[in-house]
């Protein structure tokens, strides 16, 4: 399956956020082409924070053959506008994909149901 939108991936990654009242985050690997090659995800068990397990999500890619991911998390808050801690942590985890040639692709935040924003839409990337 071939990721070309943030809507494709919104649509894949939306049932994994549907009703969840804690922070979740999940990665979409794909290759070179942009084909889905593996999702990770990670759970806090907080209401309502998260850290960006940048090297988490980096040694995955890596092992999974990754050149490009999609990061997903959702705002069980109901607002899916990025914080200014999504911001600092994606800047983060995007030095870390620019130093080992990994796309960052996007950056999903969900709120309530199927709504998302994306930041590389949002020219946040």
């Amino acid at each position: 399956m071939r990721i070309a939108s943030a809507g494709e991936a919104a649509a894949i990654l939306a049932p994994y956020f549907e009703g969840a009242d804690e922070e979740r985050v999940a990665v979409l690997h794909l290759d070179g082409e942009g084909r889905l090659i593996g999702v990770t995800h990670e759970l806090s068990g907080e209401p309502d924070s998260v850290p960006m397990p940048v090297r988490t999500i980096l040694v995955s890619a890596l092992r999974l053959g990754a050149e490009g991911i999609v990061v997903a998390h959702n705002h069980p808050s109901g607002d899916p506008s990025p914080s200014e801690a999504d911001r600092d942590a994606t800047r983060r985890l995007a030095e870390g994909c620019r130093a080992l040639a990994i796309r960052l692709v996007d950056h999903l935040i969900f709120a309530a149901g199927a709504e998302s924003r994306s930041m590389a839409e949002m020219g946040l990337l």
